[in-house]
């Protein structure tokens, strides 16, 4: 195969290939033969379809299936000849002149890092474990959820929840225009404003009162958004929260079938510990990160590959809007924000890669197997979610990606200069700012 490799770029690549002809003929009658062996045609018998009526029926989808092949194979195949490392997906089109089977890719590849020698990094290794009384506050938690609410006729605190009816006023306008706005916020969640809530505490059922509001910026009410209004607050009714017993019926209701207590608590001590060591692996993935992008940040990246993951962080924050249930319109150009976190992202992704391929890292299947059935786990049928990712490529390759990120960061971190935090459980699962 005829290939030419040219720079156009610092990191940009343009590679001009062409496809020996026969190949494609023959992968062609070789898959059409293979067809026509089973296909079945109204008119003909299984295995005795004419070979022009194959060609007419499936010859156009073949051609495009075997020449598709045929370019990755002979596109890959140039890649190792020229000992090239890719950073992200080439851009394969044919090429302007005559001949149909001659094609260009462009693409772009790993910068030069260097030795890269993780022994100077920094690192700190946080650690911690569940305790007894994390359990019991996730058992508190679980009650909280199955609470029911009985009414009360004594002024509201903290926990209850409240039945209310509320209208604005600012100046003329009344919004609504007509009746009132109905809710049942529980005092202490912080689903209200701050104003609203200190004003309902103490409230009983029946009263009512008015209270000056001053509204956030970005409120959800655009009349309202920025302004002060004067709120007025209608109480309907108080409850208070009635919290189920922690027995028999309660515990095998959360699939627990023995209804004990002790086993109830080991299910829920796996489940936390489950929990930690991602908490953990994420606090070690960020502490490694950011030694890796302060010590290579003056290494040049692909432009294409920075600005594809910026454009799909962008896609990532908007599909998160719309599951909030919030209408996101943005300009063409709203990925610019998004390209700093993206040039770590893929400076540190690039980096990673290098150390798996320099120091000839391979992905355990033991840990990948361990993280599959972690994964599982979280699912009341697992060998189903088992099943399901052995079966999808796509699935399973990303699950490949993340176990051979996370064993490599593991071994970035062993070498480190490194030092131990210990943290509660609380400390380790908090959001890192």
């Amino acid at each position: 195969m005829q290939v030419s490799v040219e720079s156009v770029g610092a990191l940009e690549r343009r590679m001009t290939f062409q496809l020996p002809a026969e190949r494609l003929e023959t992968g062609v009658g070789g898959r059409l033969r293979e067809i026509a062996r089973t296909a079945r045609i109204k008119g003909f018998r299984p295995g005795k379809v004419p070979a022009k009526v194959i060609e007419q029926r499936y010859g156009e989808q073949v051609r495009a299936e075997v020449l598709d092949r045929l370019l990755r194979e002979g596109f890959d195949e140039a890649v190792r000849e020229n000992e090239l490392r890719l950073a992200g997906a080439p851009r394969i089109e044919p090429s302007q002149g005559d001949d149909d089977l001659a094609y260009v890719a462009t693409f772009e590849v790993v910068p030069d890092f260097g030795e890269i020698d993780v022994s100077k990094l920094t690192v700190v290794r946080h650690a911690a474990e569940v305790a007894d009384e994390d359990i019991d506050r996730m058992i508190e938690n679980l009650r909280l959820q199955r609470r029911t609410w009985s009414a009360v006729t004594r002024p509201a605190q903290e926990g209850d929840a409240l039945d209310i009816e509320t209208w604005s006023q600012i100046g003329d306008e009344r919004l609504p225009a007509e009746g009132a706005e109905k809710g049942t916020p529980v005092l202490g969640t912080g689903s209200m404003l701050p104003a609203l809530e200190a004003a309902l505490v103490g409230m009983q059922a029946d009263e009512e009162k008015t209270v000056e509001v001053e509204f956030p910026a970005n409120w959800r009410v655009p009349q309202l958004a920025g302004k002060q209004a004067q709120v007025h607050i209608k109480v309907e009714r108080v409850s208070e929260p009635v919290l189920p017993e922690v027995d028999a019926a309660f515990i095998k209701s959360f699939g627990v079938k023995s209804g004990e207590p002790e086993q109830f608590r080991s299910e829920i001590r796996t489940n936390l510990e489950r929990e930690l060591r991602g908490a953990l692996m994420n606090r070690l993935r960020r502490e490694v990160g950011e030694q890796l992008v302060a010590t290579w940040s003056s290494v040049e990246l692909p432009p294409r590959l920075v600005e594809n993951e910026a454009r799909a962080m962008t896609q990532q924050a908007v599909e998160q809007s719309r599951r909030q249930g919030r209408k996101v319109e943005l300009p063409a150009d709203a990925h610019q924000q998004f390209m700093e976190p993206a040039r770590k992202r893929v400076l540190v992704g690039l980096l990673v890669g290098e150390i798996a391929r320099a120091h000839k890292l391979q992905l355990d299947p033991k840990r990948l197997n361990e993280t599959l059935r972690l994964i599982a786990s979280t699912y009341e049928e697992p060998d189903q979610v088992i099943e399901l990712y052995r079966n999808d490529p796509q699935l399973m390759s990303g699950l490949q990606n993340r176990v051979m990120e996370e064993q490599v960061i593991d071994w970035i971190a062993e070498r480190a200069q490194h030092t131990e935090k210990q943290l509660s459980f609380q400390e380790a699962i908090a959001p890192q700012q």
